[in-house]
């Protein structure tokens, strides 16, 4: 280790103002700074001190984010093993996940930070490390067999688009990783409905619909209806596909690659709360609204999706994922306290109302968090006025 520093500071002027190499200062900030602490010091002024900074709050939520990922992976493997009957082990059915999994982080990364890279020497800014959570996040709520080409035109869009264009990290109004999700979405529908889940496989189909054997190589896949969908007959439509809660609650099912397990996101939420790196109260109002019109639904409905259990809503689809990972991202959240109760119970309450009533998309967690992302500002705005007002109210009366 002392060696790499020494090289480091060797280095360094090269990269400096002045050096041969000095328009590529902010690249080589960037790896300086990942693998050391900055050695800058606030030489005047008062500040606040504190050993958690924007590289440390990032590594947490990576962390979080690792249960997910490994689930995943696992579960990329165990789907394809049950479809096909193969007798694979534990560590096959891993194998064949992260084969899956790494060419989907390999294009996010390679993408994504080229453009920040990119972006930073153009303005001549440091580099943020706000992409390695971007970056950890969109493989996690895409499909596994989404086209590389398409999820590379989609991590250029959310991170020149919904990202640089505002200022780069911290300065973006929505959810860069849910807006890759949204492009994936509205331009290429056919592999981001929700309707169908693929599995990678041994077969392919002729022009009428006939199956036929493709030899020893994985070539091709199937899909099958999610979850959401066979929902949408109620219970019984889960019963009959052999779904039942604990199922949806572990997550050996098909989905995206880190959304279905809820034990995982519930590792990562523990994590993420301890530290407090997310707001509890934005997680536990999400849940509280996905409920409340849940309950409504039942209470009103007559058709068997609304007869759903309300709590059913809470392990189906993302909602876990999202209302943990994505509703709660500090940058695009409410910043107000109250905001936050209110920002969290819209999200999980315009969830289930687009689930229940909008049958051409029945997945609606990423929809609801874009809008309370686009409101979240007006929400904080009319708390603080409202604060203002009462405490106005209390001088006038003194």
């Amino acid at each position: 280790m002392n060696g790499l520093v020494k090289f480091m500071h060797k280095i360094k002027p090269t990269f400096s103002e002045g050096g041969k190499l000095s328009f590529l200062h902010s690249t080589f900030e960037a790896f300086e700074s990942f693998l050391y602490v900055p050695g800058t010091v606030t030489a005047k002024g008062t500040h606040v001190k504190d050993a958690v900074d924007l590289k440390r709050v990032m590594i947490i939520v990576v962390l979080a984010l690792v249960p997910s990922l490994l689930f995943g992976i696992w579960n990329t493997g165990y789907q394809h093993n049950e479809a096909f009957g193969l007798g694979w082990g534990f560590w096959q059915m891993v194998w064949y996940g992260f084969l899956r999994i790494l060419p989907l982080y390999l294009v996010s990364y390679i993408v994504g930070l080229g453009i920040e890279f990119i972006s930073a020497q153009l303005r001549g800014h440091q580099v943020n490390e706000g992409y390695l959570v971007t970056g950890m996040l969109i493989p996690l709520i895409v499909p596994v067999d989404v086209p590389l080409w398409m999820l590379a035109i989609a991590v250029a869009f959310a991170v020149i688009i919904g990202k640089e264009i505002f200022g780069g990290t911290g300065m973006n109004i929505w959810n860069p990783a849910l807006l890759c999700r949204a492009f994936l979405f509205f331009s290429y529908p056919s592999k981001m409905s929700g309707d169908t889940i693929w599995t990678g496989g041994l077969t392919r189909y002729l022009a009428d619909g006939t199956a036929y054997a493709c030899g020893n190589g994985v070539v091709d896949g199937f899909s099958g209806a999610t979850p959401l969908v066979h929902a949408g007959q109620g219970i019984q439509g889960l019963e009959s596909a052999g779904i039942s809660f604990m199922d949806l609650f572990i997550g050996n099912i098909g989905g995206a690659v880190g959304e279905t397990s809820v034990i995982a996101i519930l590792l990562g939420a523990i994590l993420l709360i301890w530290t407090g790196v997310a707001s509890w109260k934005i997680m536990l109002s999400s849940v509280i609204g996905a409920l409340a019109i849940g309950f409504l639904a039942n209470a009103l409905g007559t058709t068997p999706y609304l007869q759903l259990p309300a709590w059913y809503h809470l392990v189906l689809g993302g909602f876990a994922f999202g209302t943990v990972f994505m509703a709660t991202d500090p940058v695009t959240s409410a910043q107000t306290e109250t905001g936050k109760w209110i920002y969290g119970f819209l999200v999980g309450a315009l969830t289930v109302t687009v689930r229940l009533f909008n049958p051409g998309y029945m997945e609606g967690m990423m929809l609801a968090i874009l809008l309370m992302n686009t409101f979240a500002p007006l929400i904080d705005h009319y708390v603080v006025e409202a604060s203002l007002k009462r405490k106005a109210k209390k001088v006038k009366i003194a």
